[in-house]
């Protein structure tokens, strides 16, 4: 168990860090101190008792990033109830599924979000809030939290007769054993899991981030992942808040013409990104340098090659504002061609490993200990890994982890649960890889039923295969990951075709339009950008499983 209460990191951060800055929503003139936060934060924790929330009542948040979204989210956890955040970008049957399998009694919304939302498929939902201004969209019972919400800046003053201050500040007594968060690795309705973390889960990550030293008191962050994912969630929000830092969120679609420009005002000190970034400053910014002739020749003379490479360091250093220590890549595996070219010029980034059931920290290295082709050391104290392998050095095997990141388990879902985890206790990963003696994880391969989306969202395949296997003419299906696009591999039901008096050069056809069909069901990021038909059954094992391993190249 860590040491640190999670809610006291909290509760000490905001009275020591009254008067700095703590939250912006980039491209507006309002910046909220941590004094304007704890203000806020009071005054939700009132709605919340006036309205009889209790601890461990589960309250839903879906909406852009904000710094309304973050007080929702302080709020919630520091009044002992427990945050379901749930991606913006699932589909509005998804968002109505999590919604009510969570249990949630209030859902704080964006506008945009709300108006695809029906408020007769969410019935057990108490009140519905908005995230732009926190007036009542909708309750179940007459009118009286609308009434209540009239009355807020009385009842403020009638607590706070003195105005509130930072003496004020008094949170839950929450034990780091208690989950305080169910963050759902997917939203499709059926097959939704939701990682139950408790406070230590979050406590080691932001222990560790704070004991890493690559952000401190004052500093500046840019947010442009989205808060609901657990690796923005805990390194662009629950870190900074418990330092003493200033992010600016987004809260837009990260265009590399937007990024950029945020960059350049911002100028962050640390910066948290994904591949997909990266790799488009590298095909837009650095290849055409490199294509050059002039440039190209130059590579090839013994010290104009270093100049070069400086130079291009610079420039690219420049770009993400200057000012920053270091570039953390996480959520998905990093071309390997940029990853060496970054490496060889000398670029200040580290490829870290995590997965939301950590919360989502597993592994990490700072970049002048980072190896190309590594995911950095286990986070000695915090987590232990092993491979399940004769030769955990040399031979692939999946990578499992015990620590004080893991989970307690999938809410109301046993099953799975039970299926994660080893008789001895140890969580499967699902992902293949090795260790060196310093126990630092070297990723070989996916795991069976995940694949990492642009973004660091979880996309499980059998989801999107349920649907398919579903579509006409489809026996089955495997969805594989090919150049961060989801591909789907359809086996046709040939008896269905002739029976249907079709030709067999009519299925190229009907697949589209069944891929079309699928798209519709899912989240953007889980779309299935082709269909290949193969030409066989797949191979399975005894169980009737098939043997994914065998296609992922495919």
């Amino acid at each position: 168990m860590i040491k640190e209460n999670l809610i006291k990191i909290y509760e000490n951060s905001f009275r020591e860090n009254w008067t700095m800055p703590a939250l912006s929503d980039y491209g507006t003139s309002t910046t909220y101190t941590y004094g304007d936060m704890a203000k806020e934060i009071a005054r939700i924790h009132l709605l919340f008792k006036e309205c009889q929330i209790r601890k461990g009542d589960r309250i839903a948040l879906v909406g852009k990033d904000s710094v309304h979204w973050c007080m929702v989210f302080m709020a919630t956890i520091t009044y002992g109830a427990i945050i379901v955040p749930i991606l913006q970008d699932f589909n509005p049957n998804d968002i109505h599924h999590i919604i009510n399998h969570s249990e949630s009694v209030f859902l704080f919304v964006s506008d945009r979000i709300w108006d695809n939302l029906e408020e007769d498929k969410i019935e057990e939902i108490r009140g519905i809030f908005s995230l732009t201004d926190f007036r009542c969209l909708h309750q179940r019972d007459g009118e009286s939290i609308q009434k209540l919400l009239l009355s807020m800046d009385d009842k403020m003053i009638e607590h706070y007769p003195e105005g509130f201050t930072k003496d004020d500040i008094h949170y839950a007594d929450v034990e780091n054993e208690n989950v305080i968060e169910i963050n759902y690795t997917s939203g499709t309705t059926g097959f939704s899991k939701g990682v139950m973390l408790t406070a230590n889960n979050l406590a080691g990550n932001v222990v560790r981030g704070r004991e890493l030293e690559v952000l401190f008191r004052g500093d500046t962050e840019l947010c442009f992942l989205p808060l609901a994912h657990a690796y923005s969630c805990a390194f662009n929000f629950l870190v900074p808040m418990a330092i003493g830092a200033h992010v600016y969120i987004l809260g837009k679609t990260p265009a590399p013409k937007i990024l950029l420009k945020a960059f350049e005002e911002v100028k962050p000190n640390l910066i948290l990104t994904v591949p997909l970034i990266l790799e488009k400053i590298y095909k837009k910014m650095i290849l055409p340098q490199l294509s050059k002739t002039a440039v190209r020749l130059a590579l090839n003379i013994p010290l104009l090659d270093n100049r070069i490479y400086a130079q291009i360091r610079k420039t690219l250093i420049d770009s993400l504002g200057g000012r920053f220590r270091e570039v953390i890549v996480g959520g998905a595996a990093m071309n390997e061609e940029v990853t060496e070219f970054l490496y060889k010029i000398k670029f200040p980034f580290t490829i870290g490993y995590g997965m939301t059931e950590c919360g989502p920290l597993i592994s990490y290295d700072h970049n002048d200990e980072f190896i190309p082709g590594s995911s950095g050391q286990i986070l000695k104290g915090i987590m232990q890994v092993r491979i399940d392998s004769e030769d955990p050095y040399n031979k692939v095997g999946e990578i499992q982890i015990k620590g004080e990141n893991v989970m307690k388990g999938y809410f109301k879902n046993e099953e799975a649960t039970k299926n994660t985890f080893t008789e001895d206790g140890w969580m499967r990963t699902g992902d293949l890889g090795t260790i060196d003696h310093d126990n630092r994880i070297y990723i070989r391969g996916r795991c069976k039923t995940m694949i990492l989306g642009p973004s660091g969202q979880n996309i499980y395949p059998e989801e999107i295969e349920s649907k398919l296997n579903n579509l006409p003419f489809v026996m089955e299906s495997i969805i594989i990951e090919r150049n961060g696009k989801q591909i789907g591999l359809v086996y046709p039901d040939y008896d269905m075709v002739d029976s249907a008096g079709l030709s067999h050069n009519d299925l190229p056809v009907i697949m589209e339009q069944n891929r079309l069909r699928l798209n519709e069901l899912l989240a953007p990021y889980e779309a299935v950008s082709e269909i290949q038909l193969y030409p066989t059954e797949f191979e399975k094992t005894p169980k009737k499983s098939i043997k994914r391993y065998l296609y992922s190249n495919y």
